[in-house]
């Protein structure tokens, strides 16, 4: 009897990591439970984003809990708050001093009524705001 051997291609995608380097490792599970760890040789550096940006929040419209991410290109003191749609702001999702990188804010709004909102991310002389829409 011939054993037949096969080879397998593996792709993995990790979203939102913060600028650094990292390594990854692989685990293989036979069918008889036994398993081996793999350490991967390349090592995969996150570099600083190139501009300053705030993304769109997903998802859109919510209920109650969405995302917002943002990526800085310096370091600096950052806010990003909420604000409803009369300006008045009801929620601060980040007031501190953050490293140039990836970023990603939860913005829970069960404790709020259905309607459209803004968010708005500060960052040294950047400035964008977005709107996003909560509907219960």
């Amino acid at each position: 009897m011939r054993e037949i051997l096969t080879q397998d291609d593996y792709r993995f995608e990790d979203r939102n990591l913060s600028s650094g380097k990292y390594k990854y490792r692989l685990k293989q599970i036979d069918f008889n439970g036994n398993f081996e760890f793999y350490d991967l040789s390349n090592e995969v550096v996150i570099g600083i984003p190139a501009s300053t940006e705030l993304m769109q929040n997903y998802p859109n419209p919510f209920n109650p809990v969405t995302n917002i991410s943002y990526r800085l290109s310096e370091s600096g003191f950052v806010t990003l708050k909420v604000f409803d749609n009369s300006g008045r702001e009801v929620k601060t999702l980040v007031n501190e001093y953050r490293e140039a990188g990836y970023y990603k804010a939860v913005f829970d709004g069960s404790g709020l009524a259905s309607g459209i909102y803004f968010y708005k991310l500060s960052a040294d002389n950047f400035n964008q705001t977005k709107k996003l829409s909560l509907v219960k």
